[in-house]
């Protein structure tokens, strides 16, 4: 009886808040676009209900705008959004690295290594776009889950959706994948000296460079 397992079946609403945001990430839906809720329900064939549910996730992540017409819109980036949100991360992600540089162990240390090792091969390699971006995103979190601190990790899963959406428009560029290793290389290094200050100095260092180059990208969009 202990190996029985009973799957819940997953709710109409949550495939349809997983698919749109997937579309919103991908570009099918791009910042500013409109997203008619009845379009929506005759495509996938369902009633508005799952639908409107989906739409509630989204704006409350921050990834949908319900104006005053009730019209659902695609949320369309400011620099004074970005800005806010990495000054967010780097408050947060420095005392993180900071936390983590004191108490991971060796092998967490270890593991950490062997992530960049499988970014490294996966930029080599010419992995999809999306593939490289959730390592660079596992790295980050990595790093918070080793400081163990619930509530901490709750603050960065209030924005992980709008971190994500970033991610992707600071994606574009040269080289970019390989500058975001170097960087994240940098941070590495410090941890595994054991060194806290320095690691939340790098931390910093790089989500600055990171908000420059996303306020440079962001006209372009």
């Amino acid at each position: 009886m202990k190996e029985f397992v009973v799957e819940r079946p997953i709710p109409y609403y949550e495939q349809f808040y997983h698919s749109i945001k997937k579309m919103i990430f991908t570009g099918h839906f791009k910042p500013g676009d409109r997203i008619v809720e009845t379009q929506l329900a005759k495509e996938f064939n369902v009633s508005k209900s799952p639908i409107r549910e989906a739409i509630r996730i989204l704006e409350k992540e921050g990834l949908v705008i319900v104006d005053e017409k009730s019209r659902v819109i695609v949320y369309k980036p400011t620099q004074k959004d970005v800005e806010e949100v990495y000054f967010c991360r780097m408050a947060l992600e420095s005392f993180a690295v900071s936390e983590a540089t004191k108490i991971a162990s060796d092998e967490d240390i270890h593991e950490l290594e062997k992530l960049l090792i499988r970014t490294d091969q996966a930029i080599s390699s010419k992995k999809e776009e999306d593939r490289i971006i959730s390592l660079n995103e596992l790295f980050h979190s990595t790093i918070i889950d080793y400081t163990k601190n619930l509530r901490l990790k709750k603050q960065i899963n209030d924005l992980k959706a709008l971190i994500y959406y970033f991610r992707i428009l600071n994606f574009q560029g040269d080289n970019r994948a390989n500058v975001i290793l170097e960087q994240h290389y940098r941070i590495f290094e410090f941890i595994k000296k054991r060194d806290p200050e320095k690691a939340a100095k790098a931390m910093i260092s790089h989500l600055e460079l990171d908000l420059a180059h996303l306020i440079k990208v962001l006209p372009k969009r």
